[in-house]
């Protein structure tokens, strides 16, 4: 009710849903815009692992759409993605041989989950730059809905070698979902915050820190 009253939210029955979110939509920019300085370096890291005549994933999120930035001059590049807003700015690149994912539109993401994102299962990707919303206190990847579930675990069956990006403000947040462990992913690119006893604890569950 407070939140209502000073307007940053509309009650509806059983919940309620951010005022915001819609104008983010309409304009093609990402809700969630925090930790941005630190997103843009984990960018500059991660397309250091991207070659030409590569086939990657990129899943949506706002440290994936500064890796897309990153990539205009890409000539023999395919990029596989969920996240619409990625799909824009990597579409007038002729180079880039774009494939959008269909699925249930999610707008503070600009991504398209679900059940009918399953086109991953026909794809192989040399490699995927997965996103989250939190690493949990026990190393689990989690995310805001059961939907994300079916399109995290598609992609990562999909690639060759998986890029979990988080920055460090990720880690100890838990989401809704569980996606299972973060070895699901075979590295974590993320800033130089990192605490040390996190930095050991990815270490022994194989996870590879850059």
């Amino acid at each position: 009710e407070a939140l209502e009253q000073m307007g940053y939210i509309q009650r509806e029955h059983g919940g309620a849903f951010l005022k915001g979110v819609g104008s983010f939509a309409k304009t093609g920019q990402l809700f969630n815009q925090t930790h941005l300085e630190e997103k843009k370096e984990i960018a500059q890291k991660a397309i250091q692992f991207i070659q030409e005549g590569d086939s990657i994933i990129l899943d949506s999120g706002s440290t994936t759409t500064e890796i897309a930035k990153l990539l205009m001059n890409y000539k023999d590049l395919t990029v596989i993605t969920n996240a619409l807003n990625i799909a824009l700015i990597l579409g007038e690149n002729h180079g880039i041989n774009l494939i959008v994912t269909g699925g249930e539109f999610k707008a503070p993401t600009l991504s398209l989950t679900g059940k009918m994102a399953d086109s991953f299962k026909d794809i192989r990707a040399n490699k995927l730059f997965l996103a989250t919303a939190g690493i949990s206190s026990d190393m689990k990847l989690t995310y805001p809905s059961l939907s994300d579930l079916v399109v995290k675990s598609a992609m990562i069956e999909s690639a060759s070698k998986v890029y979990l990006v988080a920055d460090c403000s990720k880690i100890g947040v838990s989401a809704f979902a569980s996606l299972g462990s973060v070895s699901l992913a075979n590295a974590i690119i993320t800033d130089s915050t990192i605490t040390e006893e996190d930095f050991e604890r990815l270490k022994e569950l194989e996870v590879e820190v850059i």
